[in-house]
C-alpha cells in the first residue's frame, strides 16, 4: 500500500481546506458583502458538492479509472481558479466559485474509495492515512492566521492557488488500486438506498452538517468581531483539528469496542454541546478552547464512524456512488442549507439563535440514528 503518497493527497487536499473555510468568510468580508451575500457564496462549494460527487462518483464506478478522474479534477480547481485574481463582483466571483468548487469536489469521494480499496479488509486503520489531512488544515490555519493578521485576507488568493496545484501534482505519483472482483447478481444500488437503515444515516449526515453551516461560514468572523486576533482564530480552528488527530490515531480501537453507530450518536450529542458553548460564550477564550476540542466528536469520530459505515452499506461496484453520496447529502446538501439559513439567521436573530438552533438539529441526529441506524446491513 502507497501509505506516503496516500497521505500526501490527503495533506495538500486539507490543507486547501483549512484555508478556504477558515478565511474565505473574512476574504468576502473585505470586499465589503453583506452576511446573506457571505452565506449565500459560503454555500456555493456545499451546493455544487451535492451535485458533482455523484456525477463523477457514476463515471468513477463504470469506467473503474478513478485516478484519472482525481487528476482532472485536481487541474481543472487549480486552472478555473485564477479567475478569482481579478473578480471581485457578486455574481461573477459566485459563478468562479460554482466551476472551481465542482471540480474540487468531484476529487475526495474518489479518492476516498481509493484508499479504502487499498486498505483492503484494514479499513479500520483508514484514519491512519487521513490524520495527514488533519495535520495539513493545522498547518494551513496556523500559517495564514498570521499571513492574514500580517498582510491582509488577499493572502488566502495564492495559498489557494499553491495547494490546489500540489493537489494535482501528488495525483501524479498514485496509480489505480487493481480492479475489485465484483460479485455475480450483487444487489441494485436502489435496492441498498431502500434500507431503512441507510435513508437514516444519509438524514443524519445532512442533519450534522446542516448544523455546522454557521459554523463553517461565520465562526471566524464572529470570533473576529468578539474581539479575537485572526492570529487567535487561526489557532483555535488548529486546536480543533489537532484534536481531532489524536481521536483519529485511537480510531479503529474506538470504533472496534463501541461500534460505529454508538460513536456516530454520540458525536452528534457532543457537536449539540459545542454548538451551545459557541453561541453562548463567546467572551470565555477557556469556553472557546474547550468548545474547539470537540471537533474531535463533531468531525472526528462522526466521520470516521460514517466512512466505515458506507464501507459496510455500499459493497463493491457500488463504492463509489455510496462514498460520493455521503459527501453530496451531508457535506454538500446539509452544508449547502446550513450556510445558507444561518446567513439569514445571523441578520434577523443574532449569533446566540444561530447557533442554539444548530444544536438543536444536531440533537434531532442524535434521535434518528438512535431509532434508525444499525452497524451494517449483512
Amino acid at each position: 500500500m502507497p501509505y506516503w503518497r496516500l497521505s500526501g493527497f490527503y495533506l495538500f487536499y486539507f490543507a486547501a481546506l483549512g484555508v478556504l473555510v477558515p478565511y474565505w468568510g473574512l476574504y468576502l468580508k473585505g470586499l465589503g458583502f453583506s452576511a446573506i451575500q457571505i452565506g449565500e457564496l459560503m454555500a456555493i462549494p456545499m451546493a455544487t458538492k451535492f451535485v458533482a460527487p455523484y456525477v463523477w462518483g457514476w463515471l468513477g464506478d463504470h469506467l473503474g479509472h478513478r485516478m484519472a478522474i482525481v487528476r482532472l479534477g485536481s487541474l481543472l480547481t487549480a486552472v478555473i481558479f485564477i479567475a478569482v485574481f481579478w473578480l471581485t463582483g457578486f455574481w461573477e466571483l459566485g459563478l468562479v466559485m460554482v466551476l472551481f468548487s465542482f471540480f474540487w469536489n468531484a476529487v475526495l469521494p474518489q479518492f476516498e474509495a481509493i484508499t479504502l480499496r487499498y486498505l483492503g479488509k484494514d479499513v479500520a486503520h483508514y484514519a491512519r492515512i487521513r490524520v495527514w489531512g488533519s495535520i495539513g488544515f493545522i498547518l494551513a490555519v496556523a500559517v495564514l492566521g498570521v499571513a492574514v493578521d500580517m498582510h491582509g485576507a488577499t493572502v488566502v488568493l495564492p495559498a489557494l492557488f499553491v495547494l490546489y496545484l500540489s493537489i494535482w501534482l501528488s495525483s501524479l505519483f498514485i496509480r489505480d488500486p487493481d480492479p475489485e472482483i465484483h460479485a455475480i447478481g450483487q444487489p441494485s444500488i436502489a435496492s441498498v438506498l431502500k434500507q431503512p437503515a441507510v435513508i437514516a444515516f444519509f438524514l443524519v449526515c445532512f442533519l450534522l452538517q446542516a448544523g455546522h453551516g454557521a459554523y463553517y461560514a461565520f465562526y471566524s468572523i464572529y470570533m473576529e468581531e468578539v474581539g479575537y486576533s485572526k492570529t487567535l482564530i487561526g489557532q483555535l480552528w488548529a486546536l480543533g483539528v489537532v484534536a481531532e488527530v489524536v481521536v483519529f490515531l485511537f480510531m479503529h480501537r474506538m470504533l472496534g469496542r463501541f461500534g460505529a453507530r454508538n460513536v456516530l450518536i454520540a458525536s452528534l450529542l457532543l457537536a449539540a454541546l459545542r454548538w451551545l458553548l459557541i453561541g453562548h460564550f463567546p467572551d470565555s477564550l477557556l469556553i472557546m478552547l474547550f468548545a474547539q476540542t470537540l471537533h474531535a466528536a463533531t468531525f472526528g469520530t462522526f466521520h470516521a464512524s460514517a466512512i466505515h459505515l458506507v464501507h459496510h452499506y455500499f459493497t463493491g461496484r457500488h463504492q463509489g456512488r455510496g462514498q460520493a453520496l455521503y459527501s453530496s447529502l451531508s457535506f454538500g446538501f446539509g452544508g449547502a442549507l446550513g450556510s445558507l439559513a444561518s446567513g439569514f439567521l445571523w441578520t434577523g436573530a443574532g449569533p446566540g439563535i444561530t447557533f442554539a438552533l444548530a444544536a438543536g438539529v444536531s440533537v434531532l441526529a442524535a434521535l434518528v440514528a438512535w431509532r434508525w441506524v444499525v452497524n451494517d446491513l449483512h
